[in-house]
């Protein structure tokens, strides 16, 4: 799993190296594809390990109370519960009830809380019930190695263009050391990573599937650079430098599943209006 770098700056800052970025990778490739394969409680317990972690940086960052990042985390588990052992419409009700009453017991616990608390849970939340579902879907294990691998080859791609190209930036209001030339080379690269997924996916070995492949993984691609810039406004409101510490090279879950966010969504969106994950 990963989120969009859309550029980096020249020289990279002390601890989010290079080096430091493909070790975690190494780490982390595996494990993700290893539960994928697998799928089922293997796939649930990684999607929720990743999201609960997410809402306990989202809860420092925003500093919100112990007892209300319980609260979230406790509707955040109980949803992914729902999702394995009910329904899709089932979980979402739990999600959205779950975080509209979170964001009432907020505002009376921790007046000025209640938006981010909402937010929060639905942030997390989202993304996590969307792979539950894609990879319940017949052939939702190619439809969720789509997702990533879109999301992958924006990362990696955006990465090396904007350090190779660098010129005017992005969003320097929000972060300045990204720029256009990554975001193009990111959609670039989205688009081959996401075609790779035709050498495995049965009846896309060819020109039409390929294209298919390409084509959806650009809209996924664009709301991955999208999600690393929100992200990225976070972090610069509550004025820290990264969601947190666990991953050498990243900071937090939350800095490198910002671009998986939007895109898990957008992505069970797709396969399910589609109907190509069966």
């Amino acid at each position: 799993m990963a989120g969009a770098d859309v550029a980096i700056a020249a020289s990279d800052k002390p601890g989010s190296g290079l080096k430091a970025r493909v070790l975690t990778a190494i780490v982390l490739l595996p494990l993700a594809l290893g539960a994928l394969w697998l799928g089922g409680y293997p796939w649930a317990g990684l999607v929720a390990a990743a999201i609960l972690i997410m809402f306990s940086e989202w809860s420092a960052m925003l500093r919100l109370g112990g007892l209300i990042r319980r609260v979230g985390l406790a509707i955040l588990a109980g949803a992914l519960l729902l999702m394995l052992l009910g329904s899709p419409a089932e979980s979402l009700i739990l999600l959205g009830g779950g975080a509209g009453l979170a964001a009432l017991f907020a505002r009376k616990l921790q007046p000025g809380s209640a938006r981010a608390t909402m937010a929060g849970i639905l942030y997390c939340g989202l993304p996590a019930l969307a792979l539950l579902w894609l990879r319940g879907q017949p052939l939702g294990i190619y439809a969720v190695l789509v997702v990533l691998l879109s999301v992958w080859g924006a990362d990696i791609a955006a990465y090396f263009t904007g350090r190779a190209i660098g010129g005017p930036k992005l969003a320097p209001a929000i972060s300045p050391n990204k720029t256009w030339s990554g975001a193009i080379g990111g959609l670039a690269g989205a688009a081959a990573f996401a075609a790779l997924a035709a050498l495995i996916w049965p009846g896309y070995a060819n020109p039409a599937g390929v294209l298919r492949l390409a084509a959806i993984a650009v809209p996924l691609a664009v709301v991955s650079i999208l999600g690393d810039l929100v992200e990225s406004g976070l972090k610069r409101r509550a004025g820290v430098k990264d969601s947190g510490t666990i991953l050498p090279g990243h900071g937090g879950v939350m800095d490198r599943l910002d671009g998986l966010v939007p895109a898990a969504v957008l992505g069970a969106g797709i396969f399910a209006s589609t109907g190509w994950a069966g």
